[in-house]
């Protein structure tokens, strides 16, 4: 963790005791901004999240989201290079220094097929849905969920693999739920951080006696699948002309015909959490499904 910052002259900030130029804003958020940088020891170029903290809570909230990236050395999970809190006046902003990816998000990456008319290849699709469910299994297998899996949170790498990122909403993977008042407060967290058109349906009205376990995951990879094969998500729709996700959830999806992908598809986006798949399952048949050499043949899932 890096304690040593300061704000330098000529746009350098130091973290760790390593000075870094700042180059441009890449995007901001409510409380959030994140800024390109460039590293004067080594020249590569890095994401600097800065997190404005209102209050404690936020403070604990930001060192929390580190901790979680810390959690992991994998190459499908964003890992965090430093971390700081810089005071701000009477605030303080938290600082998570993260690699920076040129390529952007999945959801850059559909956005810009669709304006040239085009979309992910099935390899595509196939070979960035291995790559996420990877990420997805190596949480679960510390006992988190991500809880807000959606295709701006997931960047491309070098190579175009898949990178999950924003783990500022992961939680424990198995909750027990076992009163109305702990249902009610599990709904409000997950409507303040777990996008909409993207989360389960159990986290919409959640039962007072329940269990809410990673399959909420599973729901929104079924999501960005949707998302990457169509070019948007199931929900994005219903969303955007001001109609119930909520309620809209609570049907089972109807699926355009497609190719090998629509039985994974359908199973993922399942409405019944129980019946849903974990992803162990799930990348066992992702795997089948990836491109096999010439002259091999593979059976439809």
């Amino acid at each position: 963790m890096g304690h040593a910052l300061c704000v330098c002259s000529r746009g350098t900030v130091t973290i760790d005791n390593k000075r870094y130029l700042f180059i441009q804003k890449l995007g901001e958020g409510g409380f959030s901004y994140v800024d390109l940088v460039e590293g004067l020891h080594d020249g590569h170029f890095y994401a600097l999240k800065r997190i404005l903290c209102h209050e404690q809570q936020d403070c604990e909230d930001a060192q929390r989201e580190a901790d979680m990236h810390r959690l992991f050395h994998h190459p499908n999970v964003l890992r965090l290079v430093a971390y700081c809190m810089r005071e701000r006046g009477s605030k303080q902003e938290a600082w998570l220094l993260l690699p920076f990816f040129k390529r952007g998000t999945v959801w850059s990456e559909i956005e810009r097929l669709k304006d040239k008319g085009s979309f992910l290849t099935e390899e595509q699709i196939l070979l960035l849905l291995l790559g996420i469910c990877r990420g997805l299994e190596a949480i679960h297998a510390k006992g988190y969920a991500h809880r807000d899996l959606k295709p701006t949170n997931i960047l491309l790498g070098d190579e175009g693999q898949p990178i999950l990122m924003d783990l500022g909403s992961m939680n424990q993977a198995s909750i027990q739920v076992e009163s109305s008042r702990q249902a009610l407060a599990l709904q409000d967290w997950a409507a303040q951080r777990c996008t909409i058109s993207y989360r389960a349906p159990e986290l919409f009205s959640v039962q007072s006696h329940c269990v809410i376990d990673e399959r909420t995951d599973v729901w929104s990879l079924g999501c960005v699948l949707y998302a990457m094969m169509f070019g948007e998500g199931p929900y994005d729709m219903v969303f955007q002309k001001g109609d119930s996700v909520a309620l809209a959830v609570q049907n089972q999806l109807n699926i355009p015909p497609s190719p090998r992908e629509r039985t994974l598809l359908a199973s993922m986006m399942t409405v019944d959490p129980q019946q849903r798949p974990r992803i162990p399952a799930l990348l066992s048949q992702v795997e089948a499904l990836q491109p096999l050499p010439p002259g091999q043949h593979s059976t439809q899932i």
